[in-house]
């Protein structure tokens, strides 16, 4: 099996519904998956933000992250980034961690890397 690293940079909706769509595929599939969160995309770690806005497709953020945080697919959110936005790890999703370039990087050098 494959490893696969799904970086979310953007604070959009129709970036994270399929970031985490193509990461729920690759997961069930039986492939190893990380994610990381970075700039604006770090704003998806909100535990209390609504996940329930559709897309132009009819599907939303929601129908696939519950699944990425019950299976607990490791989830790094950029320190720096957060911290920035005043982001408080108390509110992210527990498959969620700060986390830094360095990992990144490490994790990059491993996997098919996608990007959103």
């Amino acid at each position: 099996m494959a490893n696969f690293l799904f970086v979310l940079g953007k604070d959009d909706n129709e970036a994270a519904t399929r970031c985490f769509q193509f990461a729920k595929i690759a997961h069930s599939k039986g492939h190893y998956v990380d994610m990381f969160f970075i700039d604006g995309g770090v704003m998806w770690a909100n535990k209390n933000r609504d996940l329930t806005v559709k897309t132009d497709t009819g599907d939303c953020p929601q129908d696939y992250l519950s699944y990425l945080v019950d299976n607990e697919v490791k989830t790094g959110i950029c320190t720096p980034c957060a911290k920035n936005r005043n982001i408080d790890e108390t509110n992210f999703f527990p498959n969620m961690l700060l986390d830094g370039g360095p990992h990144l990087i490490d994790m990059a050098a491993e996997a098919k890397v996608f990007n959103f």
